[in-house]
C-alpha cells in the first residue's frame, strides 16, 4: 500500500530552507553525524571523481551522512554512466546508418537520458538543483548571525 501525499523532506534540508511553512521540525528524526562516507570499492571511476568532488560539499553543509552512502553512490554511479554516454555522443554522433540505409538513434542517447532522469531524482533528495537551492538558506558569508531573540524564536 502505498503512502499518501508528499515525501517528507529531511530535516536538514528544512532548516537550510528556513522551514518556510514554520511547521514544527521533527525532534526525533535521526540525526547521524555529517561527514562524508567512505566511497565504495566498486564504483566507476568517474563515479569515484564525483563521489569527492561533491561528497565533500555535501558532508560540510550537513546533508550527507554514513546513512546516506547508498543514495549518494547511485547518483555517482548514474553520473559516470551519464557522462561516458554523452562523451560516445560528443565523439561519435548521435544517430547511425542501419544496413538498410535507414538513420537509427544510437543506444547511448537512450543510457544517457535514463541516467540523467535517475540523476535528477538523487539531486532533488540531496537539494541539488537550482530551485532546491534557492529554497536553502545557509550562514551569510562574512555577515553577523542574526541576534533578535524574537526572530530567531519565530524560526525555530
Amino acid at each position: 500500500m502505498a503512502v499518501r501525499g508528499r515525501k517528507p523532506k529531511p530535516t536538514a534540508l528544512k532548516v537550510l530552507e528556513g522551514n518556510p511553512g514554520h511547521r514544527p521540525l521533527n525532534k526525533k528524526e535521526p540525526m547521524p553525524k555529517g561527514r562524508l562516507p567512505r566511497c565504495p570499492d566498486w564504483l566507476e571511476y568517474d563515479a569515484k571523481k564525483e563521489w569527492k568532488r561533491l561528497g565533500k560539499v555535501l558532508a560540510e553543509m550537513g546533508m550527507l551522512t554514513n546513512l546516506d552512502m547508498m543514495a549518494f553512490a547511485g547518483y555517482c554511479q548514474a553520473y559516470a554512466r551519464w557522462k561516458g554516454a554523452e562523451e560516445f555522443i560528443t565523439q561519435h554522433g548521435d544517430m547511425v546508418r542501419t544496413p538498410n540505409g535507414y538513420l537509427q538513434q544510437v543506444p547511448q542517447v537512450s543510457i544517457a537520458q535514463t541516467n540523467l532522469k535517475i540523476m535528477l531524482k538523487f539531486c532533488e533528495q540531496f537539494g541539488l538543483t537550482p530551485s532546491a537551492r534557492s529554497r536553502m538558506i545557509g550562514e551569510e558569508n562574512g555577515a553577523e548571525k542574526e541576534t533578535d531573540e524574537m526572530e530567531l524564536l519565530l524560526r525555530g
